[in-house]
């Protein structure tokens, strides 16, 4: 639709359309204002331009409209060219407004819906951001038009009867026109239908007096014989029509109310771009302000339903036991429409029927709060094209959208400038300022969480003298009491434990289990081998659907931190073995997945023995190297979490082998620390020092640069088994860090020796990369270039593209080092298309920049440039910011 009474605007599918500068929305302005009339060019250019047109203002016309028709295709408005001049067809809100108000004043039983629409359609100063003569002098006639329709509307609410809910608007709209008699006979209407016939009285006592003074003029006929009604209480000024109840139920609207901009933009657009029933499903977890949200927009478009408002709580999750039936909301509907209790039929079919008979054609807005399911719903919505229906539950309600075209509208947490905005709003911004770093800590706890902020916005208010820091405190040690007033609609447990009520006592069970889950959220296998539930899917799909999970595009699934904490609660009911037993399998299946997706990525790897997994634990089947590097992506929060509980729990061996599992998988993405932590949790959980984990220990501190600890941890391991390769492997790593390279080179050649003859070639090969690594540092570039290609002819023999990479690295190093920087461009080019196939960001970042020095070498040097930047790019990202210094110095001399 094409807005005019209001700021100039297009709308398609309910979003706003671009129309161009001012002089451009001025021509649309002016054909829209005559639509389905020939508008002249001539008049056009006068009309936006007046005396000052431009010498080319016909052509200048003709570009305007043509930008027009594309931005406006999509909004139901044509621009179409006829005969010295153009046409406007389609919707206009000011077209509508006039035959709206034409249909007003033609059919008196229809006036007040009429009239009530057609105002609807003001948003605001008629051609708001546009401002020439031609312009001004249409809003005044179209401000005419709206004071027109407002009187006529106001006429027609005064013969329904509805004087006293007039008289508030009349009382200011009197002051404002204090000699209009038109506007003060209404007002004197509206008082004495309000049962104020003395203040109705004395006002036109003190009108008349205004006149008589002012004008020196008596009041008119019309006002006169009015008044003399109400004199002699004439019974028509108050009669209502049988059938003209207008039913206004809806409860007061929650204040404040904050935020949620999005959710009332949803609902504005639904209202204003259909003409049929909307069903807007409203879904959320307890607390979550849905019906907060349906109050606050009903209240503000409750003018857009002069027929009336309809309310009820169905009591689908509250403390009062089983739902509201669908008949008994219908008797409460047919007697506020007029209905007398013993005219209104027994039957729910019947009620139904007779409803939907009482709002036929009438605009009339119904909320139904706090829905069940769908079958509570469907008996209430009416059958007309007229009225809007606004639905609030738990549950999702897929029934109601897949049968009636529902729109489903979730809403979830306050995001932190409305938390933010609530509590000061609740508790003053003196006092949230005065415990700024509390009240953020809140912000913080509750996570958007309205019934959260809500009430402890209570208890701060009801105990003035307790301070911020110490709700805060409270609330940080996971004590839930804290949410929990007393009253069962102000407590947060008491709210969640309604919609666990409607539950199976098997899937409130899974709820408490996944409250103790390790990780911020959890994927559809783990979940079943952490529940041993078969049908885990449809149990997930139960908890979404009443809103206490939420599901993201992957399949995994996240509790809010407060829901989570309810569950956790709700766990410690359940017997101390069940847990216990459940959260065995959610480790074992973390550690027997990890294990197997290490080995798609390091598959010549030593292998772990493991003891079999519990009963009802189903490691997931990982297939290649891809859905590894996806899978630890994925669930890297989760296992990290898991390896912290295997430790509280005392699970010593399954802390240790996630430890191990992990390694490989925080080297190829470059999470130096998250490396570190796991194997300092596997210290912590070694009964005695393992040579393993001192070694793994070691390798970490190497590669954050913390040299004394590195070293430290290393001889540590070796003194407890001297024999271990891996360890000296590790050992010539460290050295070269700290700049010795020719330790580096001793500890490597041992490394070498101790693997070969052991029918072990993937080890043996790493041994001999390693060792043509530090040859080349120590500029022995014969002898690196020849370990480097018996490394290279082995890698290849095992399939093993880690290896590969890092022989071609040292093979382009000793390349370019030699002096055949072509050679050496092409090994680092194979080795870096290897890093990337492998996810290895890390060794990318460093072949890049490796890659860069032959180039430069070649004269290449837009190309190094190239290379270098990406290689920036990737150390910023990773944190690496020692290297990223280093390649920005290359970057500067290049």
């Amino acid at each position: 639709m094409l807005r005019l009474l209001g700021e100039v605007a297009g709308f398609a599918d309910g979003k706003r359309v671009d129309l161009g500068p001012p002089k451009q929305r001025c021509v649309l302005a002016v054909l829209a204002v005559e639509a389905g009339r020939v508008v002249p060019v001539e008049r056009l250019v006068d009309r936006v331009w007046g005396e000052r047109a431009p010498r080319r203002g016909r052509e200048t016309v003709h570009s305007y409209v043509s930008r027009l028709r594309s931005a406006l295709s999509g909004c139901g408005v044509d621009l179409v060219h006829r005969s010295g001049g153009y046409v406007l067809f389609g919707q206009v809100d000011l077209q509508a407004f006039r035959d709206l108000c034409a249909k007003g004043r033609a059919d008196e039983s229809v006036a007040v819906s009429a009239f009530t629409e057609a105002m609807a359609l003001w948003r605001g100063e008629a051609l708001t951001g546009l401002d020439n003569e031609w312009v001004r002098a249409e809003r005044e006639l179209l401000e005419l038009e709206r004071a027109a329709a407002e009187h006529d509307l106001t006429g027609a609410r005064l013969r329904a009867g509805e004087g006293r809910e007039l008289v508030a608007d009349l009382y200011e709209r009197a002051g404002k026109r204090p000699l209009d008699e038109a506007v003060h006979g209404q007002y004197l209407l509206a008082l004495h239908q309000a049962g104020r016939t003395g203040d109705a009285l004395e006002h036109y006592r003190n009108f008349r007096a205004r006149l008589v003074d002012e004008l020196g003029a008596e009041p008119g006929a019309a006002l006169r014989d009015l008044h003399q009604q109400i004199l002699t209480a004439d019974p028509r000024l108050t009669a209502t029509p049988p059938t003209s109840r207008v039913p206004r139920q809806l409860p007061a609207a929650p204040t404040p109310f904050i935020g949620r901009l999005d959710a009332l933009r949803s609902l504005d657009a639904l209202l204003d771009t259909t003409d049929t029933v909307v069903i807007s499903a409203v879904s959320g977890t307890g607390g979550m302000g849905k019906t907060s949200l349906a109050l606050h927009w009903a209240h503000s478009h409750a003018d857009r339903f002069p027929d009336g408002h309809l309310f009820v709580d169905l009591r689908g999750f509250s403390p009062a036991g089983q739902p509201m039936r669908a008949q008994d909301a219908l008797l409460g509907f047919v007697h506020a429409l007029g209905v007398a209790p013993a005219e209104i039929p027994d039957e729910q079919e019947a009620r139904a029927a007779l409803f939907r008979t009482l709002v036929s054609d009438r605009r009339m807005l119904l909320v139904l709060d706090n829905a069940a399911d769908t079958d509570q719903v469907v008996p209430l919505l009416p059958g007309s094209r007229s009225c809007t229906v606004v639905v609030t539950s738990r549950n999702q309600l897929p029934g109601l959208v897949a049968r009636f075209s529902a729109d489903h509208l979730p809403l979830d947490t306050l995001d932190v400038t409305e938390a933010r905005a609530l509590l000061r709003a609740r508790l003053g911004a003196e006092r949230v300022e005065a415990e700024q770093a509390a009240a953020e800590g809140l912000i913080s706890l509750c996570d958007g969480f309205p019934l959260a902020l809500n009430i402890i916005a209570a208890q701060a208010r009801t105990r003035p003298s307790l301070s911020l820091a110490t709700l805060e405190n409270e609330l940080r040690a996971g004590d839930l009491d804290v949410l929990d007033t007393g009253e069962p609609s102000a407590s947060l447990p008491a709210v969640l434990s309604w919609s666990l009520r409607a539950l199976t006592a098997a899937d409130r069970g899974v709820f408490a289990l996944l409250g103790v889950a390790p990780g911020p959220s959890i994927g559809l296998a783990t979940a079943a081998s952490l529940t041993a539930v078969p049908e885990i899917r449809r149990v997930l799909q139960s908890l979404e659907a009443a809103s206490l999970l939420i599901r993201d595009g992957h399949d995994r699934y996240r509790m809010h931190d407060l829901v989570r904490a309810y569950a956790g609660n709700v766990a410690r009911e359940l017997p101390e073995h069940v847990v216990d037993t459940a959260l065995r399998r959610a480790i074992d299946h973390y550690v027997h997945t990890a294990h197997a997706s290490d080995l798609h990525l390091e598959p010549h790897r030593e292998r772990l023995r493991f003891d079999p997994p519990a009963a009802g634990v189903r490691p997931e089947p990982i297939a290649g190297y891809t859905a590894a590097m996806d899978w630890f992506d994925a669930e890297h929060a989760c296992l990290l979490a898991a390896q912290q509980l295997a430790l509280a729990q005392g699970w010593h061996e399954s802390v240790r082998q996630l430890a191990w599992a992990t390694d490989t998988y925080h080297h190829r993405r470059g999470h130096r620390h998250a490396r570190l932590d796991v194997w300092q949790a596997a210290e912590l959980s070694d009964p005695l020092p393992h040579a393993v984990t001192q070694a793994f220990l070691g390798r970490a501190h190497t590669v954050l640069g913390n040299h004394d600890e590195a070293l430290d941890h290393l001889h540590r391991a070796l003194a407890m088994d001297a024999s271990a390769a891996q360890t000296h492997f590790m050992l010539a790593r460290a050295q070269a860090a700290r700049g010795d390279d020719k330790a580096a080179l001793d500890h490597a050649q041992q490394a070498l020796e101790l693997h070969r003859g052991r029918g072990q070639p993937a080890r043996e090969a790493r041994a001999a990369s390693e060792v043509g690594w530090y040859a080349a540092q120590l500029g022995e570039y014969d002898m690196a270039r020849d370990h480097y290609r018996e490394a290279l002819e082995m890698f290849r023999r095992q399939h093993d593209p880690s290896g590969v990479t890092a022989a071609l690295y040292g093979l382009g190093y000793v390349e370019h080092h030699s002096g055949e920087h072509q050679e050496a461009v092409g090994h680092y080019r194979e080795a870096l298309a290897l890093c990337r196939e492998l996810g290895n960001a890390h060794a990318a970042a460093d072949t890049l920049t490796k890659l860069g020095h032959p180039l430069v070498a070649i004269g290449e040097r837009e190309q190094a440039r190239g290379v270098w930047e990406q290689a920036l790019l990737q150390y910023q990202q990773a944190g690496l910011d020692n290297r990223a210094a280093d390649v920005r110095r290359l970057l500067d001399e290049v």
